[in-house]
């Protein structure tokens, strides 16, 4: 029989028909692993806020916490809530707080960042132990302590002020009035977030290449320069980041605010959205209303988030 040659061989295998490509299986693993995440949330935070919905559209008081049944009233907590003047001096009062406390944190983070970059191996842990201890410092801890270090009597900064200006400082007190109350208060929250954004900003410069900023210096660029046109650029979706969560993290404070007033300030002159959703809850009773308030802030919060989250995903797609 004769063999066949090379050339009818060749044509012979281009003529077989391709297989069929096998259909590929879809890889569920990652929804496996993110099964134990998503039922934590849905327990611990999406029927806790579904309760709180349900809870704000209902007049919710003393008397249903003792059992009697809740009344449905539709809107009329929000009503109330929304043609209240106090909330909308409250919510501005919340708002201006957090731009100051954000803002400082920003800048300081950022700043002891940058010092980090330039210090030393021994001086570089000594700073990173400093901001560690103040970070794993609880919030009502740290509070009491700076209640103390702005203490009427015996407080170090009305002695260091009567040495230093000759005039008597002692007996001044700085809780009693709102603007100094509220300077104490930014100075304690932006003491207590700085060390996440000082950590955070930390790690992200050492993506910018060094032999850029090498060339850029030879050039003749300036440290101000090189920050805003090289460094900036490099890490500005970090910054975004961190930015957004203190805008989140400030808006919402509470700790601080109610420490500072148990130990001297003026609740009424002094609320912020967390305190004031706290004396409307628990104090006056109206449980409806205070869950109405925190529905509202959920929007806020949600809203925010959103434009982190936009702007993450333009960071991914550029």
């Amino acid at each position: 029989m004769p063999r066949a040659t090379p050339a009818l061989a060749d044509a012979d295998i281009d003529a077989a028909p391709a297989p069929a490509p096998r259909r590929r299986r879809a890889d569920r693993t990652p929804l496996v692993l993110l099964l134990p995440a998503l039922a934590m949330l849905v327990v611990f935070i999406g029927w806790p806020l579904l309760q709180l919905i349900i809870m704000s559209f209902q007049k919710y008081g003393r008397a249903q916490i003792f059992g009697a049944p809740p009344e449905f009233v539709g809107l009329d907590n929000y009503l109330r809530v929304l043609t209240d003047p106090q909330f909308w001096v409250v919510l501005g009062r919340s708002f201006a707080l957090m731009v100051v406390c954000a803002a400082a944190t920003m800048v300081l983070g950022v700043a002891i960042a940058l010092m980090m970059r330039s210090l030393g191996t021994v001086m570089r842990t000594v700073v990173s132990v400093g901001l560690l201890l103040a970070w794993a410092m609880p919030a009502l801890t740290g509070t009491i302590v700076w209640g103390w270090i702005f203490d009427t009597s015996y407080g170090i900064v009305n002695y260091l002020l009567t040495q230093i200006t000759g005039q008597n400082w002692i007996g001044h007190s700085w809780l009693s009035d709102p603007l100094s109350f509220f300077g104490v208060a930014a100075i304690i929250i932006t003491w207590g977030a700085v060390p996440f954004v000082a950590f955070s900003t930390y790690a992200g410069l050492g993506q910018v290449p060094g032999e850029v900023l090498e060339a850029s210096s030879l050039d003749g660029a300036g440290a101000w320069q090189r920050f805003r046109l090289i460094v900036v650029p490099y890490i500005r979706s970090i910054l975004v980041v961190l930015l957004i969560l203190q805008v989140i993290w400030d808006l919402r404070v509470f700790a601080q605010i109610y420490a500072l007033q148990t130990v001297g300030g003026i609740r009424a002159d002094t609320n912020t959205i967390g305190v004031y959703i706290y004396t409307v809850s628990m104090a006056t009773g109206d449980v409806g209303s205070g869950g109405a308030i925190s529905v509202i802030l959920v929007v806020i919060l949600l809203a925010i988030s959103a434009y982190y989250i936009r702007t993450m995903l333009k960071e991914d797609e550029s």
